[in-house]
């Protein structure tokens, strides 16, 4: 049977800033507005804006990441994603070429990982969001460029962002007319239409609550208002020809049942859709509980203790003390435990001053510095998700860091750290017992392998 590729447009920009995600997201709620099945993608690692896609279309935000899952994969996670919908909304990441930093060569016009590149892999047009705050005529370079740069992206279109007056738009229409690039939008700037930011980014659409749903109804009205929706959905397309993704296909079920549970609510946001599909697919029953409030899922034989922001609510984490008291003794027991980044501080002696579970023997403190970056690692100890060697590209992204360390459990990852007088060794992480603990957020669509071996693990805690 021959997949359909789903009508897809993706939206970019000429760098971070833009409005990407005021665009895409109310492009996603006014095409569901509308009464079409919205599919919400986002590119690159990035955990906050799906939150915020997932309210607007009314679906699963996915990522389309090829540093992370391999380029091979994305037509596929694609198609799975889409399955059934009418049209595909991609956001971009950072600007429209921007990707993975390669700083051995003079690198290509689309850098790996970029928006460019997986539009390219979908064949998808790009509508490109300018932010028209200090642009006049000189926009049409700007667009002849873009347009120009890399053959294997197609510029569809553009919608200019934060226009300052009509006399402002009708100049930049004349530059876009120049250069023959299609204004499918105009939108004003509109101070109130701002989501709410922190060190990470945006505030995640889970602690934001109902502000979030009142932002995301705002962008789609804004879109709905200011953008051609018809003129948008005629220029969508894709011509993905490879079969969709399956994760049933891409897992051996353990032979059991074991129930995993998954930390999710406000300090636990950060995770990839397509983790618990494998988890499941692999037979495991998955119980998503929130570390603020609720105690360990009944039969619990395995923990996924995902990204998020802990150092947001540490006092309410550490005031739950009958759930750290049982990670800790399920752990010490060999309790398989998957704990990242978030999950690594959530696993601490203590965060910033506060009582964490105390399973690795270090503390965390947030910090002054961002640690942002793709990683490639080597696994350095057999765990319960990896093997001794195995190879894994992962992402950082926090600014916290561990402090009095006296842990003397292996590291879980090694890697080489590229600067400006070369590259270092670095280790990261721990892997004691059943745990497996690292600041590194990796994908499990790229790595199933991992799910694997962890729910087998799981499925083995529970026999004992």
């Amino acid at each position: 049977m021959v997949n359909r590729s789903c009508p897809a447009v993706v939206i970019a920009a000429p760098a971070s800033g833009s409005g990407k995600t005021t665009v895409a997201t109310g492009l996603m709620g006014a095409l569901r507005s509308a009464g079409r099945r919205v599919a919400p993608f986002k590119v690159g690692p990035d955990y906050i804006d799906p939150g915020y896609h997932s309210l607007a279309a009314g679906l699963p935000g996915r990522n389309l990441d090829a540093v992370m899952v391999g380029a091979d994969r994305i037509g596929p996670l694609f198609l799975h994603g889409s399955s059934g919908c009418d049209i595909a909304v991609v956001e971009g990441v950072m600007g429209l070429f921007d990707g993975k930093i390669d700083m051995t060569g003079p690198g290509e016009a689309s850098a790996e990982g970029s928006t460019a590149r997986v539009a390219a892999m979908l064949g998808a047009p790009v509508v490109l969001v300018v932010d028209a705050r200090g642009h006049s005529q000189s926009l049409a370079a700007v667009l002849h460029g873009f347009s120009t740069y890399d053959s294997s992206v197609r510029i569809g279109g553009v919608i200019l962002n934060r226009v300052g007056s009509d006399r402002h738009e009708q100049v930049l229409r004349q530059a876009c007319e120049r250069v023959g690039v299609p204004v499918l939008g105009s939108l004003p700037r509109m101070s109130e239409l701002v989501v709410p930011s922190r060190h990470l980014g945006l505030i995640t659409a889970v602690e934001h609550g109902g502000a979030a749903t009142d932002a995301v109804d705002a962008m789609s009205a804004l879109v709905a208002q200011f953008v051609d929706i018809e003129a948008v959905e005629a220029l969508a397309r894709s011509s993905v020809t490879a079969p969709a993704w399956n994760p049933a296909l891409e897992v051996r079920p353990s032979g059991g049942a074991p129930v995993i549970a998954v930390a999710g609510g406000p300090a636990f946001t950060f995770g990839y859709t397509e983790h618990v599909e494998l988890l499941r697919a692999a037979g495991a029953d998955v119980a998503v509980f929130d570390p603020l409030r609720d105690g360990l899922p009944s039969d619990t034989a395995g923990v996924v203790l995902p990204g998020g922001f802990p150092e947001e609510h540490a006092a309410a984490l550490a005031a739950n003390e009958l759930l750290l008291a049982d990670i800790r003794t399920a752990a010490a027991r060999g309790l398989p435990v998957h704990a990242e980044c978030a999950g690594l501080l959530y696993l601490a002696r203590r965060l910033d001053g506060h009582a964490m579970a105390g399973v690795v023997d270090v503390d965390a403190e947030f910090g002054n510095t961002l640690t942002l970056g793709y990683r490639d690692a080597v696994a350095l100890e057999s765990s319960t998700l990896f093997d001794a060697g195995s190879r894994v590209t992962g992402h950082e992204f926090h600014r916290t860091k561990l402090v009095d360390v006296r842990e003397s459990a292996p590291a879980a990852w090694g890697w080489h750290k590229q600067g400006i007088d070369g590259r270092t060794a670095a280790r990261e992480g721990f892997v004691q017992g059943g745990v497996h603990a690292s600041y590194l957020h990796t994908h499990a669509a790229g790595n199933p392998e991992s799910i694997t071996r962890f729910v087998s693990a799981a499925h083995d805690y529970a026999c004992v």
